[in-house]
């Protein structure tokens, strides 16, 4: 029998109560351990208590705009999946959401259940991806994370070498500490480990 996959937790800010409830409660039903904030202050305090994989945010609240609110908590968590959703959309205002506030997807209110649920599962793999990738890479030095950098960017050990003004046997040096701390033996796992830690 196939073992269960970990337990994701989505947080859900909008100062619609009765909303915000709705759709942690359905988020619950799917499977996901979903909490509902009004205030996205009481959020990012309880985020550093129990880090989110994914955030549902609204756009539009009477604290703090939704597109600030996510900055903030893209600061605090660089591995938090965000959706947006809102009751006024705009084209000009998704494309922000997606491409200037690293949001994974725009919603339209009333919400489509089966796109949320999406967008929630699709949220999650990815912030679990990125959160790993982050922990594996979280024992490199200074330097081993420049040269990690330059490894994942598909450059030859001779190259990195050339471009951080070092010795070719001190790159060698470092790739293997490289190896040795993250698990990613060849060219193709240490450019998929690299992608992963930049959100790819």
């Amino acid at each position: 029998m196939a073992e269960p996959g970990p337990v994701t937790i989505v947080h859900v800010v909008d100062d619609d109560h009765d909303l915000g409830r709705a759709v942690a409660r359905l988020l619950t039903r799917l499977g996901h351990r979903a909490t509902a904030f009004e205030n996205p202050v009481d959020m990012m305090n309880h985020q550093r208590n129990e880090q989110a994989h994914c955030l549902v945010t609204d756009i539009m609240m009477a604290e703090l705009d939704g597109f600030a609110f996510a900055e903030q908590v893209r600061a605090q968590d660089p591995a938090i999946a965000i959706i947006f959703m809102t009751a006024w959309p705009s084209t000009a205002n998704a494309v922000d959401a997606v491409r200037l506030y690293g949001g994974l997807d725009y919603l339209e209110k009333p919400l489509d259940e089966v796109r949320l649920a999406a967008a929630v599962a699709e949220g999650a793999g990815w912030s679990l991806k990125r959160r790993d990738a982050l922990g594996r890479i979280g024992m490199l030095t200074p330097r081993e994370r420049e040269v990690f950098a330059c490894l994942g960017e598909g450059m030859s050990n001779k190259l990195v070498a050339s471009t951080l003004g070092l010795s070719p046997k001190t790159i060698e040096d470092h790739r293997a500490a490289i190896i040795m701390k993250t698990g990613a033996a060849s060219p193709a796992a240490l450019i998929a480990l690299f992608r992963a830690t930049q959100g790819a």
